[in-house]
C-alpha cells in the first residue's frame, strides 16, 4: 500500500508562479505521505498557444529538471501530467506527460494520442491539432510502487487505449486533465469512472481547476479524484487549487479482478 496524490491546479501562462503554485501543492502532498503525485495536464503553462509552440522543451530540458529535483528533494514518485515538449515540426509541440523517480531520474514519458479537435459550443471550440503533434505509442511504466499505465485528457473518450494500458500490464492508470467546464459537468465523473470499473484498475485523475489566460473563454472543470477498481471514488477535490488523496492498496485491485475476471471473459 502507498498514498497518492492527484493535485489540482489553476494552471496559467506566468512560468514562474505556476511553478510555485505547483511545488506548494506538491510539497504539501509529500507532508501528507503521498510517494505518489500527479500533476494535472500543463503543469507548466496553460495559456497562448503560440507561446505554448515557442516556449517548448525537450524532455531534458529545465522545465522538467525543475520538477525532478523537487521529486529528488521529497523523495516520492512525481508524474509531471504534461508539459509542452519540443517536436520535430517546431510549428507544434507534443503533449507530453513525464515520469520522474525518487532520485529525479526520467524513468518513462507519453505523447498525448487523441487531440482535442471540437466543435461543442460557441464557448467550447478547441483545434488542439493546430499547435499540438500527437504520439503514437501506448505506455505502461514500471515503477516501485505500481506498474502505471499513461493518457492525458481527451483520450479518456477512448476506451480501447485503456484495454490496451491492461493488456500491458497496467495497475494504476493516470489520467492528467484540463477537461473544460462545459463538458467536464457531465461527463467526467460518469468516464472517470468507467475506466476504473472496467480496466479494474485504481485511477489517479489530477485535473485544472477555474479560468486560464489562453486567449479564450477556457474554464476547467477541476474535480480532480482518485477512483478505486470498483469504480467507487474514493477522494476527490473541490473548486480551486488544491489534492486529493487517497491510500493505493493493490491486493484490492487483485481482488476485484479475481471476483470479476473480465480479462479472462473475452472474446473479441
Amino acid at each position: 500500500m502507498f498514498l497518492a496524490a492527484a493535485i489540482q491546479m489553476t494552471s496559467t501562462s506566468d512560468v514562474e508562479g505556476t511553478f510555485a503554485q505547483a511545488e506548494s501543492l506538491i510539497r504539501r502532498a509529500a507532508a501528507r505521505g503521498a510517494k505518489l503525485v500527479v500533476t494535472p495536464e500543463n503543469t507548466n503553462f496553460l495559456g497562448p498557444h503560440d507561446a505554448k509552440v515557442r516556449n517548448a522543451e525537450p524532455v531534458t530540458g529545465p522545465t522538467i529538471a525543475r520538477f525532478a529535483a523537487l521529486a529528488r528533494d521529497l523523495d516520492l514518485t512525481l508524474i509531471v501530467g504534461s508539459f509542452n515538449e519540443l517536436a520535430d515540426d517546431r510549428t507544434r509541440c507534443h503533449n507530453t506527460t513525464v515520469v520522474l523517480a525518487p532520485d529525479g531520474s526520467i524513468q518513462g514519458s507519453y505523447r498525448k494520442v487523441h487531440l482535442f479537435d471540437v466543435d461543442v459550443s460557441a464557448d467550447v471550440r478547441f483545434q488542439e491539432s493546430t499547435t499540438v503533434e500527437p504520439g503514437d505509442k501506448v505506455v505502461v511504466i514500471d515503477t516501485p510502487l505500481a506498474r502505471i499505465g499513461l493518457s492525458i485528457c481527451y483520450d479518456l473518450r477512448f476506451p480501447e487505449l485503456y484495454r490496451a494500458l491492461v493488456d500491458r500490464g497496467a495497475e494504476v492508470i493516470t489520467i492528467p486533465a484540463a477537461f473544460t467546464l462545459h463538458t467536464g459537468k457531465d461527463h467526467w465523473h460518469t468516464l472517470i469512472r468507467a475506466r476504473a470499473i472496467e480496466t479494474q484498475t485504481w485511477v489517479i485523475a489530477p485535473g485544472q481547476s477555474g479560468k486560464h489566460d489562453d486567449g479564450g473563454l477556457r474554464h476547467s472543470y477541476g474535480h480532480s479524484m482518485i477512483v478505486d477498481p470498483w469504480g467507487v471514488i474514493v477522494a476527490e477535490a473541490s473548486d480551486g487549487p488544491g489534492l486529493a488523496v487517497a491510500e493505493i492498496d493493490l491486493d484490492k485491485m487483485r481482488a476485484v479482478r479475481a471476483a470479476i475476471p473480465v480479462c479472462n471473459h473475452r472474446r473479441l
